[in-house]
């Protein structure tokens, strides 16, 4: 039986912090190089969160610039999930806080404990969730 679930991308947003680590600084701490680095994780550089700033902190700035890229009020939204290797807690889980720091009052929210692999398990978890109850398939 074909599914009609579908999720859509209607507005996208992003947060990162200001400071910036880079593979030279890195060489100061540890003994690597740039090269070492780049050659086996793609990466240059990263970005280290203020003393303080939550999970949950970024993900509504990043929220909050995704409703308006998307036109989106936060009472429309009905559901959030946080993809989060790196919860506030365990327990409310960060997608809650996220839920508060937006005001987005009429959703559900849940989080799915992943990291590289978090988005792509949202998007699927969002597309086979109905907003409505199973009906009874016709004999």
């Amino acid at each position: 039986m074909q599914s009609n679930r579908t999720a859509s991308i209607i507005g996208t947003g992003s947060y990162v912090p200001e400071r910036v680590i880079t593979n030279a600084d890195l060489e100061k701490l540890v003994d690597t190089s740039d090269e070492w680095i780049v050659s086996r994780t793609g990466i240059r550089e990263r970005r280290i969160a203020e003393t303080g700033m939550t999970t949950s902190e970024m993900a509504a700035r990043a929220a909050h610039s995704a409703m308006e890229n998307g036109g989106v009020s936060p009472e429309e939204i009905d559901l959030i999930i946080c993809a989060t290797c790196t919860p506030d807690m365990f327990f409310p889980n960060t997608a809650c806080f996220v839920q508060a720091k937006i005001g987005a009052v009429n959703s559900v929210c849940f989080d799915i404990s992943a990291a590289c692999s978090g988005f792509l398990f949202g998007v699927e978890t969002a597309a086979n969730i109905s907003p409505q109850a199973p009906t009874k398939p016709s004999s």
